[in-house]
Formats: structure tokens, C-alpha cells, sequence
């Protein structure tokens, strides 16, 4: 990404200032602006602008002076830090009252200079997988730029939008959420012209308490969208209902839908896009795939495109990627992240994918479920009951609240505490041919099972 804010260049140290509300206590030494913006102090470099947050551990502030040591274009941080930078130091000095506000105006000034389509995209589950099918469908096309893993904060998206190069066409951006107002907040930063919402589901009931609450958090991205916006839901959603607007045109999909399966086959699959029929030939076999896929297909028309040809996505990693290990063993790594609707569908995955190959057992390495709230025991015995009627046949829980899917799994069960525990037994579990899943909330840390498998061998 060293070209990506090329065109920012030709802003003078004055402009950058102004279009993020910050004052220039000291210019660079070039009238030229930077070419790219980091807030970690050691991507810091010449052309770099480093953007000093406060974080919960940390002040980025205090490490101003040495961005500018590392000959970085200049700094963006809060007086005081901007006074003691400036001492002694070559590079421009920007000074903000809140250094990340100053940061998400610059990423919405570069948004409305880049005069990009921008498609948000935020669900309960699949959100990762749909931005990258959307990336897939739309970069034969358009000049697209898709966010990458974990940049979908307040903090992670600016930064996205700053990365894009200036010719870019179409910005797809994730959405994450844990609370209302976050997706308001992230909206207001790149004001989407498309808003995909994925799905609704008991995600975050620690916080938000009842999935009417989900679905209102989620909807901030429709109330977000301009006049003549579109917003993509699926269809027959009810609790999305009470938040359309007549000013937007809104498109389902699934089935009913505007946007819907009509045929499917192993590598390639035949959708109705408002009634006209579109062939798609595939890289991927899942079936939820295939849901997420009629969202991307109605995001890409959207913006002027009908989707075509062969769609090659490459998943997110942790979301789902099938890898071959050694005795003909398929690991199924979609450890980074689970709630009850993704679980349910990666177990769905698990028997396809074992149904496919002809293979041995399935095996289901599953880690708590976090931020579930009160009826959290519930929701994890669901997933045991579910686990058994899809054909498991051996079920590692890992972790306090997974034990209780034991109470509704009827099989082979292995319970541990942690990920490094599961790390070590699973290798032992496995047998020819077998297929594994691992899937667990994030706080479990279940990348250590997937790396004793996949990294270390067997």
C-alpha cells in the first residue's frame, strides 16, 4: 500500500489540517502531503502520517518523537504530546483535542475525495464472508477495495478508507458492532451508499439484552444511507421491519427474495437478480456461502454491477477455510469467532463437507460462546442437541460455558478447560479421512488447535 494516498500527496500540509479539524503547530519540510496514515509508531517511516490514539494500556501520543525519528511526514496527536514532539524534530507536527476524531474526519474527507461507491456491510454472522464475496464479485468489474480482517472499528475502518488507492471505484467496508451507536459511528465515518445487513441474531446479549436490540443496532446502518440509498436485508425479516425507509430502496434475498437461488449445483449455481437470471461459477462448496452469496450479488447491482463469470473468493483467515492434512484428514478453521447462528451453520458445513468427500467421522472441537448473556447455558446446549442431529460423531468442548453442550450431544464427548488443553488431545482423536471443525467465540484462543494440527503435522 505504499502508493495508496497518492492523490493525498498533492494536499498541502494545510489541507490534511483542515480536513481533520486539527491545528498545524509546525509544518514538513515538503509542501507535499503524506502517503499514508498508521497509528502504530513503528510502520512509521518517510511519507507516513502517525496518528498517536490513546488506548486503554497506552498513550500513542508519547511515541510522536520517535515516529518523527524515524523520519515519518508527521504526526497527528494531542497538545501536549504535539509540544513535546515538535522540540528538536523535522516533520510536521498536527495537534487535535481527540486525536481519533481528528483521524475518522480525515478518512471521511478522503472518502468524499476518492468520490467512490462505498457498500457497508454488518450482520449477526457471515459479515466477514459476504465482504469478501462482494470483493469477488465486483473486482472483475470495478476497482474494489475490500477491508481487511479486524478493521472494522472505529479505529480499524478510517484506516481502511485511507488505504484506498485513488482510483478506487468501490469501497466494501465491514461493520462491526458490539453496541448501539457503534455502526451510527462507523456510518458516519464512510457513509455508505449500500448497507448490507447479513443477518440478525443473539449476538452480544450481554450488552444489548434481547435480539430486538440487535436488530435496532444493526439498522443504524439503513438510517445511515442517503436518500436514493440501497439497503440489502434478508428477506422476510420482521425485526428489520420497523427501520426501512421509503426514501431507500431496500432488496431481500434468500428465499422470496428480490435476489434468490433458483439452482445449485456442486461448482456452480443459477440466481434470480429481480427476475433475471444470472449464472455463477464457484469456488467454494458451503451452503451458507451460497446465502451470503445472494447478498453480494444484489450489493454489486447496487452500484451498476451484474454479477458474471466465475467467483473466486479467498475466505478471511478463521472463517471457514478448508485445509488437507496428512492421512487425508480436511481441517475446517473457522476458529476466529461464534455465536449460536454461525455455529449452527458451521456444524451444517462440517456435514456437507464430510458428506462431499465420502470421508471417515466428524469431529466438532467447539469453544464457549461469549457475550450471550442470562440464557447463554441455553444457547450452548442448542448446539450440542444440534451437533448430535447433524451426524457428529466425536465433540471436544472447550471451556466453562461448551460443557453444557455435552446435556444435548447424545455421542463421544471430550471435555477440557482451555485451548492449549484441546491443542493437545485432539491430534490423538484423529483418525483417516476424518473431517475437524474448530469454532469458538475469539476470547477462547482456538487458533492454538487449528495450528497443532495444520503447523505442527501429525
Amino acid at each position: 500500500m505504499a502508493d495508496a494516498l497518492t492523490k493525498m500527496r498533492t494536499w498541502t500540509p494545510e489541507q490534511i489540517a483542515s480536513a481533520a479539524g486539527a491545528r498545524l503547530v509546525s509544518p514538513p519540510a515538503t509542501d507535499a502531503g503524506p502517503e499514508r496514515v498508521v497509528v502504530d509508531s513503528r510502520q512509521a517511516g518517510p511519507g507516513v502520517l502517525f496518528v498517536g490514539l490513546k488506548g486503554q494500556s497506552a498513550d500513542g501520543g508519547r511515541f510522536a518523537s520517535e515516529a518523527l525519528a524515524a523520519g515519518a511526514w508527521g504526526v497527528l496527536t494531542t497538545a501536549g504530546h504535539a509540544q513535546a514532539a515538535q522540540s528538536g524534530r523535522a516533520g510536521g507536527v498536527l495537534a487535535a483535542e481527540d486525536p481519533l476524531q481528528a483521524l475518522q474526519r480525515l478518512a471521511t474527507a478522503w472518502r468524499r475525495a476518492l468520490g467512490a461507491k462505498v457498500i457497508g456491510v454488518t450482520g449477526s454472522t457471515g459479515k466477514t464472508s459476504t465482504k469478501d464475496l462482494i470483493g469477488a464479485v465486483l473486482t472483475p468489474h470495478r476497482r474494489t477495495v475490500a477491508s481487511r480482517a479486524n478493521f472494522n472499528t472505529e479505529i480499524g475502518l478510517p484506516l481502511e478508507v485511507l488505504a484506498a488507492p485513488p482510483a478506487s471505484e468501490v469501497l466494501v467496508l465491514e461493520m462491526g458492532m458490539r453496541g448501539s451507536g457503534q455502526i451510527a459511528e462507523l456510518a458516519a465515518i464512510a457513509e455508505p451508499d449500500v448497507g448490507v445487513i447479513v443477518s440478525v441474531g443473539p449476538v452480544h446479549l450481554e450488552l444489548l439484552e434481547s435480539v430486538e436490540a440487535v436488530a435496532a443496532a444493526k439498522a443504524e446502518l439503513i438510517a445511515a444511507l442517503p436518500p436514493g440509498g440501497t439497503a440489502v436485508i434478508p428477506a422476510g425479516e420482521a425485526l428489520l421491519a420497523p427501520y426501512l425507509r421509503k426514501d431507500v430502496t431496500t432488496v431481500t434475498f434468500a428465499d422470496d427474495g428480490d435476489v434468490r437461488l433458483l439452482a445449485s449445483e456442486r461448482d456452480r449455481v443459477q440466481i434470480e437478480l429481480h427476475r433475471r437470471p444470472v449464472t455463477l461459477a464457484l469456488s467454494f462448496t458451503q451452503t451458507h456461502l451460497r446465502r451470503n452469496l445472494l447478498a453480494a450479488v444484489a450489493a454489486a447491482d447496487a452500484v451498476g454491477v451484474t454479477a458474471s463469470g466465475r467467483v473466486e473468493v479467498a475466505l478471511t483467515p478463521g472463517r471457514g477455510q478448508r485445509i488437507g492434512l496428512p492421512d487425508g484428514v480436511t481441517l475446517i478453521d473457522d476458529c476466529y469467532n461464534a455465536n449460536p447462528m454461525s455455529m449452527r451453520a458451521a456444524l451444517d458445513d462440517l456435514a456437507q463437507t464430510a458428506r462431499e468427500g465420502r470421508r471417515g467421522r466428524r469431529l466438532a472441537i467447539l469453544g464457549d460462546m461469549l457475550e450471550l448473556g442470562p440464557g447463554a447455558r441455553g444457547f450452548h446446549v442448542e448446539i450440542g442437541r444440534h451437533a448430535s442431529e447433524v451426524g457428529v460423531d466425536v465433540l471436544v468442548t472447550v471451556g466453562h460455558l461448551a460443557q453444557a453442550m455435552a446435556d444435548g450431544y447424545r455421542g463421544e464427548v471430550h471435555r477440557v478447560k482451555g485451548a492449549a488443553e484441546a491443542a493437545a488431545i485432539v491430534p490423538d482423536l484423529l483418525a483417516r479421512d476424518d473431517v475437524v471443525l474448530v469454532k469458538g467465540s475469539r476470547g477462547v484462543g482456538l487458533e492454538l488447535v487449528c495450528q497443532a494440527l495444520a503447523g505442527e503435522g501429525r
